[in-house]
């Protein structure tokens, strides 16, 4: 590690983690942190796996030391995940998944889909303005029709190498014998207010005195239990058909604010298998996921638009020079993501190609505004001509969501994002029609679209609310290859808009200043979003870097920011990987 890197990992890693509130509307609060051994001391030669909660990665190594592939790995994780992980993500969630089988890359999409007999003005007050945020989340309006499961069934199809049912073996026995709860599980009860109210979770989570269940209480769901027995054996029909359907119906259609969903938007959904978006970057080949979300586009201009600003290139980590140019080339890219990405189906991509946005004679041009000094909030640029034109969206919050990164004996790997938005969702749990205790948390992805329809000029949002839509996301799972074709990383994380601003770290960390997997992942976090303040992790900046900004016109403001970075990076040795000290995830392999 350089000089210029340890005192700021140091100061990040020490920093308290409640001092003040925080300067960014997070998807989930920041808990206190696990340290974090160096990734694999041992690197592993078969196969890996890095997720969240050590019990969805031991499921994962269950699975992988059976002779299962990547995708048969992710589908055991995913399922462990929703019981002991439920606030980040879940079988009633959606996802974004990207697969190297050695030959190929693909990108399957699990995102959730607005209902029928949604309109743009679903989130409309009488008044013709938008609900609060919170009112819209904590609705049945929020819900859309869950996408992870049939992802998983058709990645499963085409890459499954195991049976289907023995996926789900090590999530139901947890589930059966019970789990114990975990410190961030405990602590974002604690902190959960409207969880509480609801007939199927409050009694679930909580005592009779309204207290969140102690860490360590083993916590066992039956109902969960009951629901992924269903679809071992019957796949995802059992879910997206009969009683669990109509259970998410009853719940999502008889909330106070009632939701829109229907049993046929369940069973009519589709998961899609789209083309990759791959471009080069240094001496890589970095591949994404593109619309509807906005992960892949948006961290590779703002990696692109780095490279035009040569003192940007010198640096060697987070000085106030390179953080001064990644603040101005963040402020073009979410300028460019507010302005221009949302569901393909709905929306087409400038001149036609999504990857006008990261032509280089586009970045060059749009590089050339940064200079010396703070520029106020950017506005789209020209990277090709546009069918229909639309209204820039406000910045509204966004939450999520929990990463997975897997790779197998056979090379074969997966990088999934998976969420149900805001911690805990739209906080209303099903017990999927069984009549049992637990069950599962339903998604508030809905939210995710712009609850306005309609811009200051009164033109149209681009990501606004239609019927079978995808919302838009910021869900970056990313795999890395060398210009030789060779896989060397798998990654991604959590953290709404600034999973971007997590995933650019930590390739630059890892992959431009040449850190290991788990320094890279541990280096301070930071982002901007074209809305003025520059946000950086509390205590990561020396009071004189902090000032340096300041003078350069930066409004800098100090917070929280809890990524959930789970990487696995190629080695000489092996495969080493990182595990993100502020959550509570491992990296494990042979």
């Amino acid at each position: 590690m350089t000089r210029l890197l340890a005192p700021l990992l140091l100061a990040a890693l020490l920093a308290p983690v409640h001092a003040q509130p925080p300067a960014v509307d997070q998807p989930e609060a920041a808990t206190a942190r696990t340290s974090k051994a160096p990734g694999l001391t041992t690197p592993a030669r078969r196969f890996a796996v890095t997720a969240a909660n050590p019990l969805a990665v031991d499921a994962g190594l269950e699975i992988l030391r059976g002779g299962g592939s990547a995708i048969d790995a992710a589908v055991a994780v995913q399922a462990v995940l929703g019981l002991v992980e439920p606030q980040s993500s879940g079988i009633a969630g959606g996802a974004f998944l990207m697969h190297w089988d050695g030959h190929q890359v693909q990108a399957f999409d699990g995102r959730e889909t607005a209902p029928a007999a949604a309109t743009p003005a679903m989130f409309l007050k009488p008044d013709g303005r938008p609900l609060a945020m919170r009112d819209a989340i904590m609705s049945g309006l929020s819900t859309g029709a869950p996408g992870v499961l049939a992802m998983l069934a058709e990645a499963h199809r085409q890459h499954g190498k195991l049976p289907w049912p023995r996926l789900f073996e090590p999530a139901i026995r947890l589930a059966e014998r019970g789990f114990a709860v975990s410190p961030r599980l405990n602590e974002l009860l604690a902190g959960e207010t409207a969880l509480r109210a609801d007939p199927q979770a409050g009694p679930y989570f909580y005592d009779d005195a309204g207290a969140p269940k102690p860490v360590g209480t083993v916590l066992k769901n039956p109902a969960y239990a009951a629901v992924l027995r269903g679809i071992a054996q019957k796949g995802p029909k059992a879910f997206y058909e009969g009683a669990v359907a109509e259970d998410i119906v009853r719940r999502v259609r008889g909330h106070a604010r009632p939701g829109l969903l229907t049993t046929a938007d369940l069973a009519g959904y589709k998961a899609v298998v789209r083309p990759p978006l791959c471009n080069d970057w240094r001496s890589y080949r970095v591949c994404g996921f593109g619309p509807p979300t906005s992960g892949h586009l948006t961290l590779m201009q703002i990696l692109g638009l780095l490279d035009t600003q040569p003192k940007a290139v010198a640096a060697r980590g987070i000085t106030a020079d390179w953080l001064h140019a990644y603040a101005e080339s963040a402020k073009l890219a979410f300028a460019d993501r507010a302005q221009f990405i949302a569901d393909p189906a709905f929306v087409a991509a400038p001149g036609g190609d999504w990857l006008n946005l990261l032509a280089p004679a586009y970045l060059k041009e749009r590089g050339a505004l940064i200079g010396e000094r703070a520029m106020a909030p950017a506005t789209a640029g020209d990277p090709g001509a546009l069918k229909a034109a639309w209204a820039p969206q406000p910045e509204q919050a966004e939450h999520g969501t929990s990463q997975v990164s897997v790779v197998d004996a056979d090379g074969q790997a997966v990088s999934m994002t998976t969420s149900v938005e805001a911690a805990f969702g739209s906080r209303v749990m099903s017990d999927g029609g069984t009549g049992l205790a637990g069950g599962f948390i339903l998604n508030n992805q809905l939210t995710d679209f712009s609850l306005n329809p309609v811009g200051a000029d009164g033109k149209p949002v681009a990501n606004r609310v239609e019927a079978g839509k995808r919302p838009r996301s910021s869900m970056a799972p990313t795999l890395v290859f060398d210009r030789g074709g060779r896989l060397v990383m798998a990654a991604g994380s959590p953290g709404g808009p600034v999973i971007i601003h997590y995933v650019a770290k930590v390739l630059t960390g890892a992959l431009a200043w040449g850190l290991p997997a788990q320094q890279a992942v541990d280096l301070p976090n930071f982002g901007h979003f074209n809305t003025g303040r520059l946000i950086v992790e509390r205590g990561a900046l020396s009071p004189a870097q902090l000032d340096e900004l300041r003078k350069r016109g930066h409004q800098v403001d100090e917070s929280d920011l809890t990524s959930g970075l789970q990487v696995l990076l190629r080695t000489p040795a092996g495969w080493t990987g990182g595990a993100d000290p502020r959550r509570e995830g491992v990296v494990r392999g042979e």
